[in-house]
C-alpha cells in the first residue's frame, strides 16, 4: 500500500512512514515553524492528525476480509507534554479488531523518547 496516496493530507503534512505492520504503525513529524501556535510549540491539530493517520493505517492493516476501509468515528486525545523541537513519533497499536469497528490506541513521544500525546480511537469497518 502506498499510504501518501491512500492519505494525501498527511503527504501535505509532511508524515513519513517509520514502519507498518498489523501489530504496529510508526509514523514521524518532524516540527517545523508552520505547524507551530505561539512559542513554538508544535500545533495540537498537527499531532492528532499525525495520530489519526497512524491510526487508520493500523486499522486499515487490520481490516477483516472483505472490508474495503476504515473511517474515524470517535477519537480522543491527551497532550501530555509541548513539542518545541524534533519531531513527534506516533506508535498505535489494535486494542480491539472487530468486525465493525476497530479501535487503536496511539501513543506520540518526542525525539529522546517521551510521552507527548496519548489517542485512543475508533475506526469504523467499510464494507
Amino acid at each position: 500500500m502506498d499510504w501518501q496516496d491512500a492519505m494525501p493530507f498527511g503527504a501535505l503534512l509532511g508524515i513519513e512512514a517509520v514502519g507498518a505492520s498489523p501489530e504496529e504503525v510508526r509514523l514521524r513529524l518532524a516540527w517545523r515553524e508552520d505547524l507551530c501556535t505561539a512559542a513554538g510549540l508544535m500545533h495540537g491539530g498537527a499531532l492528532m492528525a499525525l495520530a489519526d493517520s497512524a491510526g487508520g493505517i493500523c486499522a486499515f492493516l487490520n481490516l477483516p476480509d472483505g472490508a474495503k476501509g476504515t473511517a474515524t468515528i470517535q477519537s480522543s486525545t491527551s497532550f501530555l507534554r509541548p513539542l518545541r523541537d524534533g519531531y513527534a513519533e506516533a506508535i498505535s497499536r489494535p486494542l480491539s479488531v472487530g468486525r465493525s469497528v476497530i479501535a487503536v490506541e496511539t501513543e506520540v513521544v518526542d525525539a529522546r523518547g517521551r510521552a507527548v500525546a496519548r489517542v485512543v480511537q475508533s475506526q469504523a469497518v467499510l464494507r
